[in-house]
C-alpha cells in the first residue's frame, strides 16, 4: 500500500496510535454467509497487499459454475460482481463509476448462497492492467460488508502503513546474539529480523540483577537509541506477533557458548510470551494469488 486517499495526516506522525478498544482486533468485524470475519491482523494483511481499497455498492451478482471456478474451496461459491464505486479509500489508480470482479464467499449453515445485491462492500484489490473497470481481489474472499466501524478500523490501519516510520513486514529471524555482563544475572540479547526490502528490525532484551527483563524493538539502524516496546494493537505489534516463530530457530542463534545460546533462546521465549498470540480469522493473502 503506497498511497492513502483522504487520510488524516495527524495519525501518521511519530508512532501511530493503536486501534481503539471499541474497534478491537479481538472481535470479528462481522459474521454471515455474505461476508467474512476479520480481525485487525486480518485487515493489516489485506491492506498491506492491496493497491486499492474501495467502498462499492453491489449492483449485480452472477453465480460462476463450479466447473468454471478453478481453486474454489469446499463450502464456498464464486460470484461475478458488478458494483458501483462509492469511494476510493486508498490507492492512486483512477476508477470508473462501476467496477467488476470475482469473489469467493462461504455458503451459510444451510448451504445457501450469499445475496449481495444493493449491499455496500469494502474491497481490497489490485487494478487489472489495461482494464480500468476490472479489479482483482488480493485474496479470493477479500470483500467485507461495509460498515462505519469497519471503515474506521481500516483507515487507522492504512494510516499506520503509510507513516514515515511504519514497521516493515517481517519475514523471519536472521541472527541472535547474547552477551553476559560483568555481574551475575546481567546480560543483553539482540535478535535481528529479516524483513521485506531488507529494512532494519531488531529486538533487544536487557537483564539486570534483581530487576525484571526489559525488552523492545527497533526499526532503525541505530538499535540502542530506538528500542521501545510496541503498543498493543499497533502495526509494529502485529508485525511481530503474527510473523515471529514460537521458538528461536537454531540456525539463527550465533552465540558460541552453550550458556549464551540458552540465554538467547530464553530471551526470545520471553518476548513471544510478552507479545501473546496473533488473532487471525482468515487465511492471509499471498503475492502469488
Amino acid at each position: 500500500m503506497k498511497f492513502l486517499a483522504s487520510f488524516i495526516p495527524a495519525c501518521a506522525l511519530a508512532v501511530c496510535a493503536a486501534i481503539p478498544a471499541t474497534l478491537s482486533a479481538q472481535a470479528p468485524a462481522q459474521a454471515s454467509a455474505s461476508t467474512q470475519r476479520a480481525s485487525d491482523a486480518d485487515l493489516i494483511d489485506l491492506a498491506d497487499y492491496a493497491d486499492l481499497v474501495v467502498r462499492a455498492k453491489v449492483r449485480r451478482q452472477s453465480d460462476v459454475a463450479p466447473e468454471r471456478a478453478p481453486g474454489l474451496r469446499p463450502g464456498y461459491a464464486r460470484y461475478y460482481i458488478e458494483a458501483d464505486t462509492q469511494n476510493l479509500i486508498a490507492g492512486n489508480t483512477p476508477l470508473g463509476e462501476r467496477v467488476r470482479y470475482l469473489v469467493d464467499l462461504p455458503l451459510d449453515a444451510t448451504g445457501r448462497k450469499a445475496k449481495l445485491r444493493k449491499k455496500e462492500v469494502l474491497l481490497f484489490a489490485r487494478a487489472v492492467p489495461g482494464r480500468p473497470s476490472e479489479l482483482q481481489l488480493v485474496a479470493p474472499d477479500a470483500q467485507l460488508l461495509w460498515s462505519e466501524a469497519l471503515e474506521a478500523r481500516t483507515r487507522l490501519i492504512l494510516e499506520q502503513l503509510v507513516a514515515p516510520n511504519a514497521a516493515p513486514r517481517i519475514t523471519g529471524v536472521r541472527d541472535a546474539l547474547s552477551v553476559a555482563g560483568t555481574l551475575v544475572g546481567e546480560s543483553e540479547t539482540q535478535i535481528f529480523l529479516d524483513t521485506v526490502n531488507n529494512d532494519p528490525a531488531a529486538i533487544s532484551v536487557v537483564r539486570r540483577p534483581g530487576m525484571a527483563p526489559v525488552w523492545g524493538v527497533s526499526f532503525s539502524e541505530i538499535v540502542d537509541q530506538a528500542v521501545r516496546v510496541p503498543e498493543p494493537g499497533s502495526l509494529a505489534y502485529y508485525r511481530l506477533t503474527c510473523a515471529l516463530p514460537l521458538s528461536l530457530p537454531s540456525e539463527a542463534n550465533l552465540a558460541r557458548e552453550p550458556a549464551d545460546r540458552a540465554r538467547a533462546s530464553d530471551d526470545y521465549r520471553f518476548v513471544i510470551a510478552q507479545l501473546g498470540s496473533c488473532v487471525r480469522l482468515r487465511e492471509p493473502p499471498t503475492l502469488q494469488y
